[in-house]
Parts: C-alpha cells; structure tokens; sequence
C-alpha cells in the first residue's frame, strides 16, 4: 500500500511540468476567447470620447450608460427586438420539429424509397438552384416581405437531420417493438418514445438552430423592404454602413430637446453589438450539459 502511494506521488511529480504548461495554454487561449467581449463591454461603459479616440483597452474610464440609454432611442429597434426573438422561438422550434420527424421516418427500413430520397435530401447539401432561382421561388410563393420567408424556406436543416438521424439510430429497438405490441402508431412511437429520448441531440440542434436565426441578417436584406419586419442584426448591419449618419441624428434629436449628447460613432455600432449578441450567448449555459453529450452523439454521420 505504501508502495503504491509512493508511486503515485511520483508520477503526480513527474506530471507537475506537463500540467503546469498546460494549464497556462489553456489559460491563454480562455483570455483571447474571452477578451473581445470583455473588450466590447467596457467600451460600451466608457466615455464614448475615449472610445473613439481608441484610448479604451484594458479597463472602462468615465463610466457612463449613456451608450445604452441613447441607442434605447434608435428608430424601429423595439420591433427589430421582436421579430428576432419571435423568429428564433418559432422557428428553432419548427425546425427541431420538422427535422426530427424527417429524421425519424428516415431510419424506418419499411419506408418507400427510404435510401433514394435520403440521398436526393442529403444531395441538397452540396448542391443548390442558386441565389435568382431561388428568390423567384420564394417570390411566386408570396413570401416576400411576410415574417414567413425567415421560417418556412429553412425549416429543415439537413445537416441537423443528419445528426438526429445517427442519434434515433443508437436506440434500442426493443423500445419500439414493445410499443408496436401495444397498437402505438408511428406518431404515438415518435412522440411518446423516440422524442424524450433525444434530448442531447435536440438540444444541440436547437442550439445550431437559434444562433442562425439570431445572427441572419441576409434574408432580410434579399426579401423584406418593410422597417416593421427587419431584424436586430439587419439593424445593426445598417447602422454599420450608415452609423455617421445615424449618430448625427442622435445628436440633433438630443438637441432638439435641449439635452447634450456626447454618443459617437463607435459607441452606437459597439453597444448595438452588446445588445445583438448577449441574450443568444445567454442561452448556452441552460443547455450546455445537454449539448456536449449531443455533438459526441451526433459525431459520426449516417
């Protein structure tokens, strides 16, 4: 026993420089990932003079939340708020659906032509009509400029299906024969048995799902000319292109009403950069259990 304490203080000696190293790569690579948002933060505290004046860096100077207060007042931004988190919600939702009930009838040997329309389902993630075709599509489909061109034309991701499909695979297919004993139906199967056993892997397409609803700004650039159905990145992409403008008008509008505005140019497009990406980056640690174990699931394509 003595011995084998013995060589265990040993090897955990041996391994101290390993451990040492390792944990300070580590180390460094949390600092570079973590940095830009620390970096954006602070600059959206600090005095929007310093900010553009390139002086902020390691810690905020002249804490103030005028920022936020000001960019509070950017025309249609409640809207914009709106209809992006209404179009993650429903539409995470429906392509979780949609693709898990594809993903499911895929993995049935009984289905009629099963392997044939896999494969022209999988075709469509190497090949596309292209960018006119299908905007003359979307067009003679009347969705255009309708909050139902940013949830119909992607409400089945192939590659998640792909994943969900590889994960329904791994079950045991007792728990299905059992239900077909009892009279379960495909649909009575699917929502009852399959469904509550997919969690890991829903949870990690969900996630897939909703950071691409949340960050797509090119849909409405292609199909929506309506303010009432633009989005928060839409916004954002705008004010990108046009933010001198738009701090002008800050600035008068603050005037107008005989208060001083000190905002800047980079301060609206850095604070407008906090609002987009803090609530979708709030969402990670309610599924981050789920969807570790859902990528390993889902790691081999079938």
């Amino acid at each position: 026993m003595a011995k084998e304490t013995q060589l265990k203080k040993k090897i955990a000696k041996a391994d101290i420089p390993y451990n040492v190293v390792c944990g300070i790569i580590f180390a460094v690579f949390v600092l570079i990932c973590i940095f830009p948002f620390y970096y954006l933060f602070i600059c959206t505290i600090s005095n929007p003079k310093l900010v553009e004046l390139g002086r902020i860096i390691l810690y905020p100077e002249g804490l103030t939340l005028k920022n936020y207060q000001e960019v509070m007042k950017v025309q249609n931004l409640g809207n914009a708020t709106f209809v992006t988190i209404a179009r993650t919600v429903l539409g995470t939702g429906l392509s979780m659906l949609t693709t898990s009930y594809l993903a499911y009838f895929f993995t049935k040997q009984e289905m009629w032509g099963r392997k044939f329309w896999y494969r022209a389902v999988v075709a469509t993630m190497y090949f596309s009509a292209g960018m006119i075709p299908i905007y003359l599509n979307n067009k003679m489909l009347g969705l255009l400029n309708t909050f139902w061109i940013y949830i119909l034309p992607g409400m089945v991701g192939v590659y998640n299906m792909i994943l969900v499909k590889t994960s329904m695979e791994s079950m045991p297919a007792e728990l299905e024969e059992s239900a077909v004993l009892d009279g379960a139906g495909y649909m009575t199967r699917f929502i009852r048995i399959v469904l509550p056993l997919q969690k890991p892997i829903l949870a990690t397409v969900g996630l897939f799902s909703a950071v691409g609803h949340w960050n797509d700004f090119f849909t409405t650039q292609l199909y929506v000319t309506k303010p009432k159905l633009y989005t928060l990145q839409f916004l954002l992409f705008e004010f990108q292109n046009q933010i001198r403008n738009a701090s002008q008008q800050i600035n008068s509008e603050a005037e107008a009403l005989g208060t001083a505005s000190t905002i800047q140019p980079t301060s609206i497009r850095l604070t407008l950069t906090a609002i987009v990406i803090i609530p979708i980056m709030l969402v990670y640690p309610f599924i981050q259990k789920y969807y570790v174990k859902g990528v390993m699931i889902g790691a081999v394509k079938g």
